[in-house]
């Protein structure tokens, strides 16, 4: 397709790539925090083509990957009542709670839906006034405007048999706790400019600023990828550490004026846990008490649902890029899209799930994780 296949000329990646084994004098880590992106570096086995110096870490860039085992247990728990239609998108319901998915609660009778916009979700609602409808809204920045929208629509049509499961994480807060670490490998990152198109570039300048890491926000094909990575090394080399933009196409400094409007309105935020990592304070999205009455988690009285990870799934340190998804011991084995034991092999965002499609499934002899 046009525009799109420009941005996988594979001379043009060639010549980029030139660039970098020219620019690369000494190891660099870099952590990409997308999926998408992960998923670009691993099917086009970017990762395997650059310089041998530099190292590319995984970040906790999935979405769907770090909902908390709790939310999605209490999405069972709400799906599986006879008066609740459940509506999510087509990634969460194969992601295994304590004991079971939404596949399984729908084969147990439960009505759980797959739908493509959350305002399907409303029509739903609208269609079935005898039944409490349920919308699981999850995602970075990216599609908590389409959410918050359908809040405030909810609200001014006075549909009272509509609510929201929220499960909204933000990306800087997780940037920030993986810089604390004191296992931090990280020297640069490549940020998500999906992200970017809605919430702008400025959350990114006190990071840059605090802890002198080099930020480019980058797209999602493969030339985007290797641009960022070219320009975040570039930065390292020359001892520099600012934000840049290489997904100017998508990207305004100011982001999405209207978008964060709507957000600001329907959501305040909050600490989040995330799944395999833990607390992180102030990152993450719940409902305001101006809508309050439209939170899944008080009308059904699940928020005392607590439960623990498996201890055999090692997914919270694939998550935070500690190691990579075929040094899981259950990778491929008692882990497979089939049978997962976490999130990140069945997400389509999920590095495990990515390094599982595209036949990564054995550490070559003597590679490092780091």
């Amino acid at each position: 397709m046009k525009y799109l296949d420009e941005f996988g000329d594979p001379d043009l990646a060639e010549r980029l790539l030139d660039e970098i084994r020219r620019t690369v004098t000494q190891p660099w880590a870099l952590m990409e925090v997308c999926g998408g992106q992960t998923h670009t570096i691993i099917r086009n086995g970017i990762d395997q083509l650059l310089p041998d110096e530099v190292t590319l870490i995984h970040g906790p860039g999935c979405p769907v990957c770090v909902t908390p085992l709790e939310t999605i247990d209490r999405a069972m728990a709400i799906a599986a009542r006879d008066d609740v239609i459940f509506c999510s998108f087509g990634d969460m319901v194969r992601v295994p709670g304590s004991s079971k998915d939404l596949f399984r609660v729908k084969s147990e009778g439960g009505d759980v839906r797959i739908v493509y916009s959350p305002l399907d979700a409303v029509r739903i609602a609208q269609d079935n006034p005898d039944k409490q409808v349920v919308f699981f809204g999850i995602g970075f920045e990216t599609t908590a405007p389409a959410n918050a929208m359908t809040v405030q629509m909810a609200d001014r049509l006075g549909i009272k048999n509509f609510s929201l499961l929220v499960s909204h994480v933000l990306v800087p807060p997780a940037m920030t706790a993986i810089m604390e670490s004191p296992t931090r490998r990280v020297q640069g990152f490549l940020a998500a400019g999906h992200v970017c198109t809605v919430m702008g570039m400025s959350q990114y300048e006190p990071l840059v600023q605090r802890y002198n890491v080099p930020i480019v926000v980058t797209g999602f094909e493969p030339l985007d990828v290797l641009e960022g990575i070219r320009r975040t090394l570039l930065q390292l080399e020359q001892g520099r550490a600012e934000l840049e933009n290489a997904y100017p196409r998508a990207v305004a400094p100011e982001g999405n004026p209207t978008a964060q409007s709507v957000v600001a309105d329907v959501f305040d935020v909050c600490d989040r846990p995330w799944r395999g990592i833990g607390l992180i304070p102030q990152s993450g999205w719940r409902l305001s008490d101006k809508y309050a009455q439209f939170d899944a988690e008080q009308r059904f009285d699940v928020t005392g649902i607590q439960t623990e990870e498996s201890g055999e799934c090692r997914s919270g340190e694939v998550l935070q890029g500690l190691i990579k998804p075929n040094e899981c011991e259950a990778f491929g084995t008692t882990c497979t899209p089939r049978s997962p034991l976490g999130a990140p092999m069945v997400s389509s965002e999920g590095a495990c799930a990515a390094y599982y499609q595209f036949r990564r499934l054995q550490t070559p002899a003597g590679a490092s994780a780091s």
